[in-house]
């Protein structure tokens, strides 16, 4: 049993690819949790989307146990976290288990957009913030610029910042020190009904649910009985323990302490992120306030390639949803593309990423839809709706007004590439609200619709900047807005899965190339295709795919004209009649191709 003196809760934070996960994995080895010969990089990443990519995408716990120079041994309990904006929610969730956290910052790069995301996310948690400045052996680190920057940008003390190489293990015994130091413990009663947090939960095929939970009071012991306040259902606790990073198994959890639990829960829905965990008689108990529940941000129809896989994709789906709690979906039909799933994602990696794993781990072929978000549409009638999938628009005589929703981004350039990143968010109908510098680099803060950010915003961002440019946002308010269905229609039969909706002033432009690529992308028909952008009844833009010519003279050679007269006519009655019966043939490569944004 650790007195709770003793105890320390920290996550590591910082920006994509500054340094958490190695800085972790160099924290381990040096408490000796792991022998060199089962050591690897990034050992805390379990998915080999995770190993792949480079990135963080769930946030990770393991107990270390240090020895500090009084002679004391310390409990420290680690949480790495993602650095990308989709997954910002598992950050959240870390820090509120935590007292303090470490704030790794790049000694080349400096402060980053997602850095101070994540730092106000700590401060809003009331969290002693520690920094630390990876990276120092790099030619191009500078640290006092950077120092300096923390404070101008942040407004925190960075005087005693440690600068550390997590790559070689320089120096990185002194933040071990320093989080023993300058890291509160955490606070609780050991003799008062159990009170704990839920802070993660996923699925194991053999023991049911795994929830990852803080004890905040009391004790959680191996066999007692627990209830979950959101749900109001009582478990017994079968199996508790710690992770280092393997499972190991305790009697009991005390005051401070972060580790599982298992209960023969069946369903990852029962456990929501943020509920309170009690003991079954204590019925008094007030909850803990927890976290608003992860919003999908992005929505987009997926589609199996093949219609016969359609109950294949079902099951793959409610298996991924066990391990990722913000993954929503439900079912849909669509005349081109038969059925499939409406589903929601926090954002586009999120969606990237959970496509990615459905085509990989479950063998599946995918058709996604244009991604769209969701508007609210106010009625002649005084209802509101919420509107996910343009297909579902009702008709415009009943609508009074449409909202969309507004981000609030912030994002950090050179100043060498600010030009060229302002004009991207003027194009994409951006507000300007604040322009400030931090050394060499701009910091702009810029209003936004999220309907221009969704499609490819992040990719165009990194083109103009050449990748030095960070993007963070949030969703701020919904606006007003005057937005229009732009519809594809082929050989005048509409295309409900390339219908999208868009502002007015660029609904020509849009209808226009999605014209011009799909005239390149549907094969020739022995008839004439006509393919037309239209917002309503009114047609904005048009292209038309010429019939392929049977030669039907070729056997007539020589002899009266009249004859090869004759023969052309009788084409041109069967072409025709063709034409009104004819169904034209779209490829699903077409599909996927025609709902890759271009930068036009």
């Amino acid at each position: 049993m650790t007195d709770i003196a003793n105890i320390r809760n920290f996550a590591i934070i910082a920006h994509i690819d500054h340094g958490k996960s190695t800085l972790s994995d160099r924290l381990i080895q040096l408490c000796g949790n792991v022998t060199d010969r089962e050591m690897k990089d990034q050992i805390l990443d379990s998915m080999d989307i995770e190993r792949e990519r480079g990135i963080t995408i769930k946030a990770q716990t393991v107990r270390l146990d240090y020895k500090h120079k009084d002679g004391k041994l310390y409990q420290l309990n680690l949480m790495d976290t993602p650095g990308h904006v989709d997954f910002a929610y598992e950050v959240s969730r870390s820090l509120a288990a935590c007292e303090g956290a470490i704030l790794v910052v790049d000694a080349s790069q400096g402060v980053e957009a997602q850095t101070l995301a994540n730092v106000y996310k700590a401060l809003d948690n009331n969290l002693e913030i520690l920094p630390v400045l990876n990276k120092i052996d790099l030619p191009a680190a500078d640290a006092d610029r950077v120092k300096a920057q923390i404070e101008d940008v942040i407004g925190i003390d960075a005087s005693e910042a440690i600068g550390v190489s997590a790559k070689t293990g320089l120096n990185v015994a002194a933040v071990l020190e320093a989080i023993v130091e300058r890291l509160p413990p955490p606070k609780g009663e050991r003799d008062v009904p159990l009170k704990a947090m839920l802070i993660d939960s996923w699925y194991d095929a053999y023991l049911g649910v795994v929830v990852l939970l803080r004890v905040r009071e009391g004790v959680l012991r191996r066999g007692q009985r627990i209830k979950l306040m959101s749900t109001d259902a009582g478990y017994t606790a079968e199996r508790v323990g710690i992770f280092r990073p393997k499972q190991e198994m305790l009697d009991e959890l005390g005051p401070g302490e972060v580790g599982f639990f298992t209960a023969g829960i069946k369903q990852v829905a029962d456990t929501r992120v943020g509920d309170t965990i009690i003991d079954e008689k204590n019925t008094t108990a007030e909850p803990l306030p927890g976290f608003k529940p992860a919003q999908p941000v992005v929505f987009c129809g997926l589609f199996p390639v093949d219609a016969a896989d359609f109950q294949d994709l079902r099951e793959a789906m409610s298996k991924l949803r066990l391990n990722d709690a913000s993954f929503s979906y439900e079912t849909e039909t669509s005349a081109a593309l038969g059925f499939g799933f409406r589903c929601g994602f926090l954002g586009l990696l999120h969606l990237e990423i959970i496509t990615e794993r459905l085509e990989r781990e479950f063998n599946l072929d995918l058709i996604t839809t244009a991604p769209s978000v969701i508007y609210k549409m106010h009625m002649n009638d005084g209802t509101m709706l919420d509107m996910h999938n343009p297909a579902d628009m009702p008709d415009v005589m009943k609508i009074k007004h449409i909202d969309e929703p507004w981000i609030e981004a912030t994002i950090l350039v050179p100043d060498d590439y600010l030009g060229a990143v302002l004009k991207l968010c003027q194009d994409r109908r951006g507000r300007q609200k604040n322009l400030t510098y931090a050394g060499s680099r701009a910091m702009v803060v810029y209003d936004l619709p999220l309907n221009e950010v969704v499609f490819d915003f992040y990719d165009r961002l990194k083109s103009v900047s050449r990748g030095y440019a960070s993007f963070d946002y949030h969703i701020d308010k919904y606006e007003e807005g005057d937005l229009v269905k732009l519809s594809l229609l082929v050989n005048s039969e509409p295309v409900d899965a390339l219908s999208m909706i868009v502002h007015r002033s660029r609904a020509e432009s849009r209808g226009r190339s999605m014209c011009e690529k799909l005239k390149d992308l549907i094969p020739q028909h022995l008839f004439q295709i006509p393919i037309q952008a239209a917002i309503g009844g009114k047609i904005i833009a048009r292209e038309t795919i010429k019939a392929m010519r049977k030669d039907v003279i070729a056997k007539c050679y020589g002899g009266d004209i009249s004859r090869k007269r004759k023969l052309l006519e009788k084409q041109k009655k069967g072409k025709k009649k063709m034409r009104e019966f004819g169904s034209v043939e779209i490829p699903q490569e077409a599909f996927i191709e025609a709902l890759k944004m271009d930068d036009n």
